[in-house]
């Protein structure tokens, strides 16, 4: 099994899909994708930048209370937006050994897939961050290997807190800012490059 940068044998779950300056696909524009599965099948990611103005609570009155800051549903992307999913990351002194919480699937380090019809008071005791998306992303079988080869996203690590930080608006100069080398002069690049 060949590891590179955090990539298992050319598959990408668990990391981070940057959109590139020129994706000029509206349901991607500066997007930050957390692809949460990849295999020969196809890709699925939600888009962690993109916070709604919907309350957790206006659709999952349960969960709210466990939701990350700002406790709002995020646009996770242009699939099945009628139907919501949450990603969690497990507390630091939960251990693979430990097993998997219930109503929990681990897909990435800490992070993980969480059930929404579980009882939230059961899963909550496990996880350190939750946060409902409507919606995901979805590519066909080497779709997501081809857009990334035609240089549509930049493929980075994924931190533990990329996925609920406070400030989402944020996270795509951010992540960014972060990278060696020439990607980190992609975070200054102008909204609209004609402008300049």
């Amino acid at each position: 099994m060949s590891h590179h940068g955090g990539v298992i044998d050319g598959f990408l779950t668990g990391q981070l899909l940057v959109a590139s300056p020129s994706l000029a696909d509206d349901s991607f524009e500066r997007a930050v994708v957390l692809v949460v599965d990849h295999d020969e099948a196809g890709a699925l990611g939600v888009v962690i930048n993109r916070p709604s103005t919907i309350d957790v609570g206006a659709i999952l009155p349960d969960w709210h209370v466990y939701s990350s800051k700002p406790a709002v549903v995020f646009d996770g992307g242009p699939v099945g937006r009628d139907s919501a999913l949450a990603l969690g990351a497990l507390l630091a002194t939960r251990t693979p050994d430990t097993g998997e919480p219930l109503g929990f699937r681990q897909f990435f380090g800490q992070l993980g897939l969480v059930d929404l019809d579980a009882p939230p008071e059961e899963v909550a005791g496990d996880i350190a961050a939750l946060r409902v998306f409507a919606g995901y992303a979805g590519w066909a079988p080497d779709q997501l290997e081809q857009e990334v080869g035609q240089g549509a996203w930049f493929v980075v690590d994924c931190l533990p807190d990329d996925p609920f930080d406070t400030e989402p608006e944020e996270l795509w100069h951010g992540v960014l800012r972060r990278q060696p080398g020439r990607l980190s002069w992609m975070a200054s690049y102008p909204d609209d490059p004609t402008l300049n």
